[in-house]
């Protein structure tokens, strides 16, 4: 017996054949999931049951069975009266899907439509609504890639420029002069206001531009190595050269070999040093438009937290590299950055009502802010929540889009979209100006909240996930390439799915489902980690940098008594500090350390807690789930008495004092934890180890890849708070035993900072695949046309009624 649409040899047949021959056991474990009496189950619940199974007398064989294979390839099922459909990922990011009868235990391989609709069934059978809409619009955008070069290990996904360079530069010169011509095109495009880059319009062809590249270097090699453009220019410019090439006859000869390189044996490599070198990367807008945008007195704020540390750090770090990068090659062009936000007259003390500010620590980046104009014009004066933006990005897009134009007086040469909304502004400018666009999620919501696509219409009164979810998929496929800091954002591990890849197929019941949304082996997608700024969070063994005088302060903070912005006093203060910072919200799982440390008698003995997260007193909170967790936080200290062990104060927004306090905590030879549910990167994780904070963090999501466990810090599991507090209290109890544990762990974490997350190293990543993509978008259909406007059509029928309906809610 094989399986129902597969093929002889497929690991799937030996199920088949396996239930067909031991039907009492298969039975035994579908009756065990059917008492459950749950429609929809997660990995684990297949999981347990299974070994639940496994551990009754005379069943322990099972767990070297197919089905053990098959359990621990599930990643979800579904279950009615009569059938059990099961998603499998055997590999990271491929995926088949099953279905098993109960009564005739008959396994079928079904395409992943069914699956969709058999839930889609569960959700809407039985409340008046037909069980499934036959009509129902079904989003498959792989058509359109069917043609284009994918990856196809796993593990090259977040290398896609990598694949690029080497599948399409063959591609290219493939045909004879065809890539040369190509190549020869885009040179000459170069532009900056009224200044012609690179090449002047009298090399009108290859042969000519060979040419010309043999004179050049016959000329230069006969200069001084650093000599400027302004001694050999005139030469140059007579042979068809214009400024670009280089500051000094060495580098203009580098640049002049490169190319000729590439010209007669185009290499991935070759062509991508000679691309990092082009300039065509002068203004860029970075667009993020919820929250309080701000550089002071805005952080730990509702929606306003690691995004802004991030976009702002990113910014002086870009216009550091393009000064350099300008330099390199001869250029005197001031780049220019701008960050997009949203204007908010009703700043309550922030800088959040002014149009324009000047980033600090640069010298020409701005934050440009753009207001929302309700229907009737009007400009909405308060604060919205990111939930809630929806219906205003639409004409957001319109007027920031002008504004940004008139401040550069010209399109800029790169967008960079931040989170859903600030992605799908970038999306929708970006397709306008014709130009560059990057994407980086930062956090997609959807794997945070659980069943979030089924359940929608539960959703959406508050979360508004429909115009969420749909805004994504358009952004995701428009981008020319997407950022990420890990990998496990593209595609999770072996047995956790990635953020991008659980886009890929998911159903909204009654408003679309999606059978091919995002592909995570597409090679627009690319890992570039952020830093953190070295200027604020450096060891606290560098002595001779320390912020002295904030040392009273700081001491006052942790060490003082309770007023109206901190509850709790630290009764023992030799005591080591486990610290926690993070904003208060249900994923960030504030409330849910303090839990594990008041149930944990190990850990309380060994070290005090110290929680700086969201207000004291709930009424001060804006946002609903942070007063709830406010709120739980009060019932727990009450509940567990821990006002003598624990200081919780406000949220500190004080980034020189927060590096301070990191390094004050590492004098006391203590600890960070940060206990969140999931967190796409974690900086707060990078601040704390390059600060020497021995650190402890998630191990679902960014952090999973900072940290070495054991040798640059810990993992814990938010789901088994008991078991990450005995972990922290052993480590406690460890460095009382051997206080070079400590040393060692805190090293670890310096060195593990230093070699793979600074801003310097990602600026320069970013520079060059900003012109990587440049190219190719140029020279070949990067730009996929076809399905842009597919993506056009999506917007006018799905997202746009979805956010007009809002507004009128």
């Amino acid at each position: 017996m094989s399986i129902k649409g597969e093929h002889l040899g497929d690991p799937l047949v030996a199920l088949g054949d396996y239930l067909k021959n031991y039907r009492s056991e298969a039975r035994h474990m579908l009756h065990k999931l059917q008492s459950l009496d749950r429609q929809f189950l997660l990995r684990s619940d297949l999981q347990d049951t299974f070994e639940s199974v496994c551990a009754q007398p005379g069943c322990e064989h099972l767990r070297d069975t197919p089905l053990a294979k098959v359990v621990g390839w599930a990643q979800e099922a579904a279950i009615d009266a009569a059938w059990i459909y099961v998603a499998l990922r055997a590999r990271v990011a491929r995926w088949r899907y099953i279905r098993i009868h109960f009564a005739t235990i008959d396994p079928e391989v079904i395409p992943v439509e069914e699956f969709l609709k058999f839930k889609e069934g569960l959700v809407d059978g039985g409340d008046g609504r037909p069980a499934v809409d036959p009509r129902l619009v079904e989003v498959d955008l792989e058509p359109f890639s069917r043609e284009f070069f994918k990856l196809h290990e796993a593990r090259s996904i977040g290398r896609g420029v990598e694949f690029l360079n080497r599948r399409l530069s063959s591609r290219l010169f493939e045909e004879l002069g065809k890539g040369d011509r190509r190549l020869l095109d885009f040179l000459r495009v170069h532009r900056h206001r009224d200044q012609q880059l690179m090449l002047s319009k009298d090399i009108e062809d290859v042969r000519a531009m060979r040419s010309a590249l043999r004179m050049a270097d016959d000329f230069l090699k006969r200069q001084n190595p650093k000599a400027g453009w302004d001694q050999v220019g005139q030469e140059l410019r007579r042979l068809g050269f214009e400024p670009g090439w280089g500051a000094d006859v060495s580098r203009v000869r580098d640049t002049i070999h490169l190319l000729l390189d590439i010209l007669e044996a185009p290499s991935p490599d070759n062509l991508e040093a000679f691309l990092a070198r082009i300039p065509m990367i002068f203004s860029v807008a970075i667009v993020s438009p919820h929250g309080w945008f701000g550089q002071s007195d805005v952080l730990g704020r509702p929606d306003t937290g690691g995004q802004v540390v991030y976009i702002l750090d990113q910014v002086r770090a870009l216009e550091a590299e393009m000064l350099r990068r300008n330099q390199e090659q001869g250029l005197d062009i001031e780049p220019r950055i701008v960050i997009l936000t949203r204007l908010i007259p009703q700043a309550d003390g922030t800088t959040a009502n002014q149009r324009i500010e000047r980033v600090a620590g640069t010298q020409f980046a701005r934050i440009l802010r753009v207001p929302f104009h309700n229907a009737d014009g009007e400009v909405v004066p308060q604060w919205i929540s990111r939930f809630e933006i929806w219906p205003y990005l639409e004409r957001y897009a319109t007027d920031a889009e002008r504004e940004l134009m008139a401040e550069l007086s010209d399109r800029p040469d790169l967008i960079v979209g931040n989170y859903s909304d600030g992605n799908l502004v970038a999306s929708l400018m970006a397709g306008d100006l014709g130009v560059t666009q990057c994407n980086i999620a930062h956090a997609l919501e959807k794997t945070k909240y659980l069943y979030s696509d089924l359940f929608w219409r539960d959703n959406d009164p508050h979360y508004h996930f429909s115009c969420q979810f749909t805004a994504d998929l358009i952004a995701m496929n428009q981008a020319d390439f997407i950022i990420t800091s890990t990998y496990q954002e593209i595609a999770g591990t072996d047995d956790t799915i990635g953020q991008y890849e659980a886009h890929s197929a998911f159903t909204l019941p009654g408003l679309y489902r999606v059978v091919h949304g995002i592909d995570p082996f597409d090679p627009k997608f690319n890992i570039v980690s952020p830093g953190a700024d070295p200027d604020v969070y450096f060891p606290a063994s560098e002595r001779h940098r320390r912020l002295r005088h904030l040392l009273p302060e700081i001491e006052a903070l942790i060490y003082g008594g309770s007023d109206g912005c901190s509850r709790g006093e630290l009764s023992d203060r030799d005591k080591p500090l486990l610290f926690t910072m993070a904003r208060m919200d249900r994923i960030k799982n504030i409330a849910g350390v303090v839990e594990w440390f008041g149930r944990s008698k190990a850990l309380r003995r060994e070290a005090n807690l110290l929680v700086a997260s969201g207000h004291i007193d709930p009424n001060r909170s804006l946002d609903n789930e942070e007063r709830e967790q406010i709120e739980r936080m009060h019932v727990l200290i009450d509940e567990y008495a821990l006002e003598g062990e624990l200081r919780w104060i406000e949220g500190q927004v004080d980034r020189e004092r927060n590096g301070e306090i990191y390094r004050y905590i590492a004098d006391k030879r203590g600890a960070f934890v940060q206990p969140a549910v999931f967190e796409a990167f974690g900086l707060t994780v990078i601040e704390a180890m390059g600060s020497g904070l021995p650190t402890f963090a998630t191990c679902f999501g960014g952090p999973l890849e900072i940290i070495e466990d054991g040798v640059s810090g810990f993992h814990i599991d938010p789901n088994h708070g008991e078991l990450a507090a005995e972990k922290i209290a052993a480590f406690f109890s460890r460095c009382k035993d051997d206080p070079s544990y400590w040393a060692r762990i805190s090293q670890g974490g310096i060195d593990r900072v230093e070699q793979r997350y600074t801003w310097k190293r990602y600026a320069e990543r970013m520079m060059t695949l900003s012109r990587v993509y440049g190219f190719w978008r140029y020279v070949t259909d990067l730009e996929r046309s076809e399905t842009r406007r597919y993506l056009q059509m999506f917007y006018a029928l799905q997202y746009r009624p979805l956010a007009a309906a809002m507004e009128t809610t």
